[in-house]
Order: C-alpha cells, then structure tokens, then sequence
C-alpha cells in the first residue's frame, strides 16, 4: 500500500490524494529521536522480559538497521542528519519537565554522560552533527532545534526514532504547528506495542504530518538530486 493511502484515520478515511513529495537535499533534515542505550536493556523480570520482547525485537531487527541506512543515504545525498535525546544536566535530575518526574514508566533519570543516556553505537552521529539533550517529549520544545533548523534554512524534516506514541508524536505536533513539512518513517520508529504504533500513525498522518516507509522516503529526492 502507498503512504498515500496507508495509515487513514476516520477523518481522512475519504480525504482525496496528497500531491507527490519533492525533498531538496539543502533544505531537508533527518532527525533521529531517543533511540538510546537505556530502552534497549532487556527487564530484569522475566515476565517484563517477555512483554517487552516484541519491543525489542522491532528495535534490534527493524528500527535499528533502517534507521542505519537511511541515516546513510541522507548522509549520501547532502540531508543533514541530526539527534534528538533525552538526558538530563543534573546528576539529580531536577532539571528535568514533570513528565520525567512522574512515576511509572515515563519516570527518567538520564544524566547527561551516563552510558544508557547515550545514542545506541549503531546510530552514532558524525563528527560535526548536531545533537540535542531534551527533558521534555518534544524536541522542539525543551531545545534550541526550531532556531537552529530554521537558522541552516530547512523546510522539511524527516523524523524516525522512539516512542511513536511519545517524543515522536510531541515532536511532529511541534514541527507541523512550526510549520515545517514533517514525514515519519514508520520503518523506522517503534511503540511499545504494535497497536499503540499503528493507532498514533494513523492520528498524526496527514494531519501534522505525511507517513512513509525508509523506501519511499529515497524516491522523494528529484532525480536531477
């Protein structure tokens, strides 16, 4: 199924076509968000273990190795590449938004230069590409990102990486309503589960942005690119 038609919500279920997709090298960012040491550590508890398996199954056999290779044909083609993660700057991490203080699963204290606050080795930024530490959902919102994207002159930014229910969708919401053109590659990002992927997919696509897979994003370049 094309991404025209893939990943319809009620509202769109009947909405006419989208125009084509033209990205421009020179104006085009690919930002990769919180794919980190920390949530590819299997639970210590066995029955955590196997309900987060599918999780990192994806991760390991889908998400990592896509989002590898299209960091590298971005790469190839002149797109800049940029990180999204998030990591506090206090040890005791009182800096960081209510979100990430709150019990339960969202509860996160990352220092900065802790290990398993780091980008996974696999996705590792070049030297000379920009990384940004958030303590919020959004990597617009806790971040200089919008300047510094509108500063290098982007208009359209690629986005992959975890939680697509989370940081992903926080962070799409913020680049639409910056009025930046947003596509998230579905290949290349993860819920916890399966459902809450597909279901977030289908709430933001063609609202606040337009959902592709990493084989669809490469024909968008113009061939004369």
């Amino acid at each position: 199924m094309s991404w025209k038609t893939a990943f319809r919500s009620f509202y769109y279920e009947t909405a006419e076509e989208p125009d084509d997709i033209t990205l421009d090298p020179a104006t085009t960012a690919l930002l990769v968000i919180d794919i980190q040491n920390t949530y590819l550590e299997a639970p210590e508890d066995p029955a955590e273990a196997r309900r987060w398996r599918p999780f990192l199954d994806r991760m390991n056999k889908t998400v990592i190795p896509n989002t590898a290779r299209l960091m590298d044909w971005a790469r190839g083609k002149g797109i800049e590449v940029m990180f999204a993660r998030i990591a506090c700057q206090k040890e005791d991490g009182r800096d960081r938004s209510l979100s990430q203080k709150k019990p339960g699963f969202n509860y996160l204290l990352l220092p900065k230069d802790r290990e398993d606050s780091q980008i996974v080795p696999e996705l590792a930024p070049l030297p000379g590409e920009i990384s940004v530490i958030k303590t919020t959902d959004s990597a617009l919102t806790g971040t200089n990102l919008r300047l510094m994207l509108s500063n290098m002159g982007i208009k359209d930014v690629v986005v992959a990486g975890i939680f697509t229910d989370q940081c992903i969708s926080s962070t799409v919401r913020s680049l639409c309503d910056e009025s930046f053109g947003v596509l998230v590659v579905e290949d290349c990002c993860a819920a916890a589960t399966e459902a809450l992927h597909r279901h977030e997919l289908e709430t933001i696509n063609m609202i606040y942005c337009h959902v592709v897979r990493s084989d669809e994003v490469k024909s968008f370049i113009a061939p004369s690119n």
